[in-house]
């Protein structure tokens, strides 16, 4: 493995004698080439170090899955009113409109992949066009990019959280949302709300938390916090496997 990880970075000024020790003493970096090399199926990481370094290594390593532009991180928080999966909580502090509606894509898969229809609302501080802020204005542009790539996808935007989880406050603003119901796949306009809104809703709601499960990867490799409890690892190796037999 230490050789095979030189010859990747045979030209980053990695010396044989170096790539052995990082193999050895990084197990992020071990773990990513035994699934490289089919040595491993899945890999779960995160519970040292900072997620940042790790997706640098698993970046490197594993690679984007063919036709992702951006990997994106989705937390899901199971309270007693219902399930919601909140993305990007790790990865792209500042995403784009297109990068959103990206992410929006590969988040509502997995949303299926629980078994749940994805319902999509697309959040912020403007409630339908009562805000012309850059977050604003880029929500408003994501879902312009989803209606017209995804029509069949149920979301809306850009809206508050209450009218994202209320439809009777949402049909007061916004009476012909193509969202119904209640939203279960909620995105933020930055890492830094979906992250606070995740912990957030964990901790006060005393919810069952599963992830970050990061998408967008070659193979399933999944990044945790270092805050995260021993049922959270149980719930994420669980995930990595049905994310395996997948692949």
């Amino acid at each position: 493995l230490a050789k095979i990880y030189h010859e990747m970075n045979v030209r980053s000024g990695v010396t044989p004698s170096h790539a052995q020790e990082v193999v050895r003493n990084n197990p992020t970096v071990l773990g990513a080439m035994m699934v490289k090399q089919g040595q491993a199926d899945a890999l779960i990481c995160g519970t040292h170090g900072q997620y940042e370094k790790d997706l640098i290594d698993l970046t490197q390593i594993i690679g984007k899955a063919e036709g992702v532009a951006d990997v994106s991180a989705l937390s899901l928080v199971v309270v007693p009113s219902g399930s919601y999966f909140l993305c990007d909580t790790h990865v792209s502090p500042d995403p784009t409109a297109a990068e959103i509606a990206g992410m929006v894509r590969m988040a509502a898969e997995e949303v299926k992949r629980f078994g749940l229809e994805p319902k999509v609302a697309l959040l912020s501080h403007s409630n339908f066009g009562t805000r012309n802020s850059p977050s604003a204005v880029k929500m408003r542009e994501a879902v312009a990019l989803l209606h017209a790539s995804d029509p069949d996808l149920e979301v809306e935007g850009e809206m508050h959280a209450d009218a994202a989880i209320n439809e009777s406050i949402r049909a007061r603003v916004f009476p012909n949302s193509k969202l119904k119901g209640s939203a279960n796949l909620l995105v933020a306009p930055s890492l830094d709300a979906a992250n606070i809104a995740f912990n957030l809703l964990k901790t006060i709601g005393d919810g069952l938390s599963v992830g970050p499960m990061l998408m967008g990867m070659a193979k399933p490799v999944h990044i945790v916090t270092q805050s995260v409890t021993t049922r959270g690892v149980v719930n994420m190796t669980a995930y990595a496997v049905v994310d395996a037999q997948d692949h």
